[in-house]
């Protein structure tokens, strides 16, 4: 639909709020899942191959769902069936995570949590570039982000909140290691990540192929396994220039995110609490610590996606997400010379300006250099330019961190800081309509 109406703000409200419930579900791994390693005995250096499921499945599943949503068009929808099928999965997994008893089974479970969260995730992208003329899209990814942030406050903070607040006991029960707290909040989650997804399902409508009767010709003529890759191989040959340029930022932004995730927690629980070990009631009250501090960076990304939209009419896209990136480098730079646990609280202030952009301006830009027939399957190549420098970081970082860092978090973490300037300096070299 070349041209799309304008939605109002309660319309992009609905279609944006199941973003709510995936973030639930990606907040409470990002915040949890070095620290469940741990207490399944996990060394340091294991950490980052064992957290490979994650962008692994990401690089398979998203482009194959955007091709896919991209050709289908049936009762529920466009991307809405991708939407409710990764919803299940996800929730499904988010009930069996907490309760592994050995970290095979957590890494197996991490596998089936990423892929399904996958699912639902991709289409969301191509869905606001679906409904939204391009003027709107910026808020439309905001919009997003709003959403991102709400969930991740939540999720993050979801231990933290039942010690401190509802009493609830910390340790695990005989037979698991886990916490009761982390058991609790995955529960939680499922329902929330669930129930998000079923509001956006149930309260937005698409809009059909502009020309359905070609569309659905084009569906039957194009059949087959071979075809449907070559597809995808092609559209990569073929990427715009704009999309060629920010996939480097996209890399090195993703790179320094992925250092954060895998050891602020742990490195929060060893430098700031200097927790001895696992076994160390400090190291519960750090890893809870670090969870709050989670939820700090996603609440200032719920509050800055308000900002997002005028600062990119201030300062155009280009500028105003190397401001963010750069903001996030400070806070990342800054954790190395922290010793007070307050402190860090200003420093995730920063990381929290710079995951509200990059959760939307990268794709708001992104949405207006790609052919619209191609929105699904672009937006799913694009990721493979967050998830190819998480894979490098899993096969490589286990290896750096043993012989290199002598298994330092903390400096690992810092490390995410200077690959985020990295990241803002690559992000002068890409060209956006404003």
């Amino acid at each position: 639909m070349n041209n799309k109406p304008a939605l109002s703000f309660w319309q992009i409200w609905n279609m944006s709020f199941g973003f709510f419930g995936i973030q639930f579900g990606w907040g409470l791994q990002m915040a949890n899942m070095s620290a469940i390693y741990e207490y399944l005995g996990a060394r340091p250096d294991q950490i980052p191959l064992l957290w490979l499921a994650a962008p692994l499945t990401g690089l398979i599943v998203q482009p194959i769902i955007g091709n896919m949503s991209d050709r289908t068009w049936n009762k529920l929808g466009r991307r809405r069936p991708y939407f409710l099928t990764g919803a299940l999965l996800a929730s499904t997994a988010l009930v069996f995570m907490p309760n592994c008893s050995a970290l095979w089974m957590a890494a197996g479970l991490l596998w089936i949590l990423d892929a399904s969260i996958n699912v639902s995730m991709e289409p969301f992208r191509a869905f606001v570039a679906d409904m939204l003329p391009d003027q709107q899209r910026t808020r439309g990814f905001a919009m997003q982000s709003f959403f991102i942030g709400a969930g991740a406050v939540i999720a993050s903070a979801l231990p933290w909140i039942l010690t401190n607040w509802f009493h609830v006991t910390s340790g695990g029960t005989i037979g698991n290691a886990i916490p009761s707290t982390v058991r609790f909040s995955f529960y939680l989650g499922a329902a929330v990540f669930l129930g998000a997804v079923l509001w956006t399902i149930l309260r937005t409508k698409e809009y059909p192929p502009e020309d359905l009767a070609a569309f659905r010709h084009q569906k039957k003529e194009k059949k087959g396994i071979i075809i449907f890759f070559k597809e995808i191989f092609q559209d990569i040959l073929h990427m715009p220039a704009t999309m060629r340029k920010l996939a480097w930022v996209q890399f090195f932004t993703w790179l320094g995110l992925f250092c954060m995730w895998l050891y602020f927690s742990v490195a929060v629980a060893r430098n700031v609490f200097m927790a001895p070990d696992e076994k160390s009631p400090l190291y519960q009250s750090g890893i809870e610590w670090a969870s709050l501090c989670f939820g700090m960076y996603s609440l200032v990304c719920f509050a800055f996606s308000f900002v997002i939209p005028k600062l990119a009419q201030i300062t155009g896209r280009k500028w105003a997400h190397t401001i963010c990136l750069l903001c996030g480098a400070a806070g990342l730079l800054s954790i190395g010379i922290i010793h007070d646990k307050y402190l860090l609280l200003i420093s995730m202030t920063g990381v929290g300006i710079a995951w509200a952009s990059i959760l939307s301006m990268p794709y708001a830009i992104l949405s207006s250099s790609i052919p619209a027939e191609k929105t699904g399957v672009y937006m799913g190549i694009f990721n493979f330019f967050i998830v190819l420098p998480e894979i490098i970081a899993s096969l490589a970082f286990g290896w750096i961190m043993l012989h290199l860092l002598h298994n330092n978090r903390l400096t690992a973490v810092v490390m995410g800081g200077v690959f985020l300037i990295i990241a803002a300096l690559l992000m002068q070299r890409v060209k956006s309509e404003e």
